[in-house]
């Protein structure tokens, strides 16, 4: 049993609520901020350059040939330099077919505002169920959507597609007059049965995680349901485009994305990792970690937040508001990203066994290897950009990300190992990775 599944479904009550105290609350929302992302994380690569990790050795010289690499993968996937989001639209474009525009076709003459609320019903969506796939898992595209496509797609891609054609089925909507939605109650009534069946899950075709997704999808429609005033009614993750866009018409921030998901999601996710009655989400104990009062040996990520803020900034700017502060938003601390520092030899374990013994999410191995990844990517960046004559306008970390680390932490992956697994080890339930 993992970390995650002996918690699976616990959600703070308002009595647990109540009893927050103001410092808990303090620590907690300074854990929520990327800057203490950024912070910590840095200081666990000076660390670890001192020499004092027990965990991972840094090797800096190693940094430009793995820039080099990106650079040559993103000039291979963006001849023209103009460079997308790294978001979860780029994996509804699979195979080149705009599953995007189908998506909009069908909403015909509905208005920027509830365009935008359905493309983040579908991203938010999505996203959570964008952990791990594991190696034997595919989905089958089975033609009669945009293009008439027929292939087979997996991991990222994969849950990407699956995800798309449960949404526009209206797996989770509870109207059947307005199927194009993800709601509340639609939400709660998602069972690993259903899921499985959407994204064909079988004895063949196993899923890492199953029950895990589902489960959180069930939480998030129970937080939905509770907080109308944030969610809208009926409640959709949509209702974050109208909270956020009325408190400043126009504009948003990233941050202010982030901020909302961290402050209104934080329910939805494992309920082990606490501080007092407030759940953390994607942030763990790592003794080598300072910080103020009760934040002090926490490592915050939010790695799935972050993820999904990524992909929230298109149908932001599609409906015409402004997103500034792109850079406040960190690095991704996953499989291929972090994997391409391992495999491009910036970063080795101590010992030649850790790479292939499993590790759960929250073993101080895995935290920090995290960290070091977040820490890393800041300083790739400027050297890829370096590379491709790009300023950090036209190419902000998110733009890095997508040209960039990601895929060519996927091209060394199959360069090194057989299928293109990870380089670690890691059980996974399917909330983190």
């Amino acid at each position: 049993m993992t970390q995650f599944q002996a918690t699976t479904g616990q959600i703070a009550s308002k009595d647990e609520a109540a009893r927050v105290v103001p410092a808990d609350r303090q620590a907690a929302d300074l854990l929520r901020s990327t800057d203490a992302v950024r912070t910590r994380a840095q200081a666990l690569l000076e660390r670890a350059r001192r020499g004092a990790s027990d965990w991972f050795t840094v090797h800096d010289q190693a940094l430009s040939e793995a820039a080099r690499l990106v650079a040559e993968v993103t000039r291979e996937r963006y001849p023209d330099l103009n460079i997308p989001y790294h978001s979860r639209w780029r994996h509804f474009e699979a195979g080149g077919v705009n599953r995007a525009a189908w998506l909009n076709a069908l909403l015909g003459s509905a208005d920027p505002a509830e365009k935008a609320r359905t493309q983040i019903d579908l991203a938010l969506v999505s996203v959570l169920l964008d952990a791990g796939a594991g190696p034997d898992w595919s989905y089958q595209e089975a033609g009669g959507g945009p293009g008439n496509t027929s292939a087979v797609y997996a991991r990222s891609e994969g849950l990407g597609v699956a995800s798309f054609h449960a949404f526009m089925a209206g797996l989770f909507s509870s109207d059947h007059d307005h199927p194009l939605q993800a709601d509340a109650l639609g939400l709660q009534r998602v069972t690993a049965e259903t899921l499985g069946a959407a994204f064909q899950v079988s004895e063949r075709n196993p899923l890492v995680g199953l029950e895990g997704r589902a489960a959180l999808l069930r939480r998030l429609g129970e937080v939905m349901a509770a907080n109308t005033a944030v969610f809208g009614t009926p409640s959709r993750p949509g209702g974050l485009f109208d909270f956020l866009v009325n408190q400043n018409p126009g504009q948003v921030q990233a941050h202010d994305i982030l901020g909302a998901l961290l402050a209104h999601l934080s329910p939805i996710w494992p309920a082990q990792n606490r501080i007092g009655g407030i759940a953390l989400g994607d942030c763990w104990p790592h003794r080598a970690v300072d910080g103020p009062g009760s934040s002090h040996g926490w490592m915050p990520f939010h790695k799935l937040s972050q993820w999904l803020t990524y992909s929230l900034l298109e149908p932001f700017e599609w409906a015409g508001v402004t997103v500034t502060g792109l850079d406040a938003l960190t690095g991704l601390p996953e499989y291929r990203n972090g994997g391409l520092l391992l495999d491009a030899g910036v970063l080795r374990p101590r010992t030649a066994a850790q790479p292939t013994r499993p590790w759960e999410a929250g073993d101080e191995f895995i935290v920090e290897w995290r960290a070091l990844t977040v820490a890393l990517l800041d300083e790739l960046a400027p050297r890829v950009r370096d590379i491709l004559g790009l300023s950090e306008a036209r190419m902000p970390l998110a733009c890095v990300l997508e040209g960039g680390t990601w895929a060519a932490g996927r091209v060394l992956a199959r360069r090194l190992r057989e299928g293109g697994t990870p380089p670690l080890n890691i059980v996974s339930d399917g909330t983190v990775f």
